[in-house]
């Protein structure tokens, strides 16, 4: 199991950015969580079993939805966290 956490930034608040995260994240059977930053930008940490499902979550990042415009996915290896889902954190 492996842990990144990740910043996008770019055109990523108030286009649905969050929401479209966590269904993709769902689709690929990942768990943790995103947030829209008070700088504009979108964070989280996503936990996955499989590279495969991290590197096509980590590529979908780099586009995200269709309104959005992405700059930029800054992606780190983080300590594991333990989530039960994917959710979306206020």
């Amino acid at each position: 199991m492996e842990s990144y956490r990740f910043i996008v930034s770019g055109r990523v608040q108030g286009v649905g950015f969050r929401a479209a995260t966590r269904r993709k994240a769902l689709i690929l059977g990942l768990r943790g969580w995103v947030r829209n930053r008070d700088d504009g930008a979108v964070e989280g940490v996503v936990v996955g079993v499989t590279a495969e499902s991290l590197r096509e979550f980590k590529l979908w990042l780099s586009n995200g939805p269709p309104a959005s415009h992405v700059l930029g996915v800054e992606w780190v290896a983080a300590a594991l966290e333990s989530h039960d889902t994917f959710v979306i954190r206020r």
